[in-house]
């Protein structure tokens, strides 16, 4: 059985930096990706990073250059930086696993971050 549980989501002030992690527990199998996703109030849940096995990263248009998603393959975590937050950060930010075959993809329960002007 895999748990992803997320932290470090709370307030900041726009122009501040937030970190995120996401610690799992049980064994992911390789190739995967780890990836942060967001939903804002009203919108859909939209990928923000994603990292995937072989130190390969991708991030959406609205968060490159600002944020930074890690890996800790000992640590069996990843993490997302936030940096120069804006007002439209605000969301609930979702850590995911998945296969890159599909055959197994886990969701963590989400952490709210509030960006105030």
């Amino acid at each position: 059985q895999v748990h992803l549980v997320e932290s470090g989501g709370g307030l900041v002030q726009a122009g501040g930096s937030l970190t995120l992690s996401c610690e799992v527990s049980g064994i992911l199998t390789d190739p995967n990706v780890m990836s942060w996703y967001r939903q804002a109030p009203g919108k859909e849940r939209e990928l923000v990073a994603a990292a995937f096995t072989g130190r390969v990263t991708k991030y959406a248009d609205s968060v490159e250059g600002r944020f930074t998603i890690s890996r800790d393959i000992a640590a069996n975590a990843v993490y997302l930086q936030m940096n120069a937050v804006l007002d439209e950060d605000t969301a609930v930010y979702y850590c995911n696993a998945r296969s890159l075959d599909a055959s197994w993809d886990y969701w963590g329960q989400g952490t709210r971050v509030t960006v105030s002007s």
